[in-house]
């Protein structure tokens, strides 16, 4: 018999990674600038041209190896594929837990 146990809705923090928040949230962009390289149909060649990437970096950001590349810089990449990226921070939501940063695309 298998069994499933239910974690939270971060694999990282799952797997014990001390950095799990900003892993998610690289995850998840980098997830955003595959997507929209996919959809454009571009070689990898094309897009290290547009973001300013050499191919082996842009090779490991799609692959889930994005250890080496800041947030920072894929907000740069996500501005240079046309994306607009808003910074939203929200009101106060009187608790003692600590915030969250998520990536919602629009």
């Amino acid at each position: 018999m298998t069994t499933v146990e239910e974690e939270s809705t971060n694999v990282y923090a799952d797997l014990g990674f001390t950095n799990a928040d900003e892993m998610l949230v690289k995850a998840q962009l980098a997830a955003q600038i595959r997507n929209i390289i996919s959809a454009n149909q571009w070689t990898q060649t094309d897009a290290c041209k547009i973001l300013d990437l050499s191919q082996p970096k842009l090779s490991n950001l799609l692959n889930g190896k994005f250890r080496g590349i800041s947030e920072t810089k894929m907000l740069d990449c996500l501005t240079r594929l046309g994306r607009d990226v808003q910074i939203v921070i929200s009101a106060d939501r009187h608790t003692a837990k600590p915030g969250r940063v998520s990536v919602v695309a629009a």
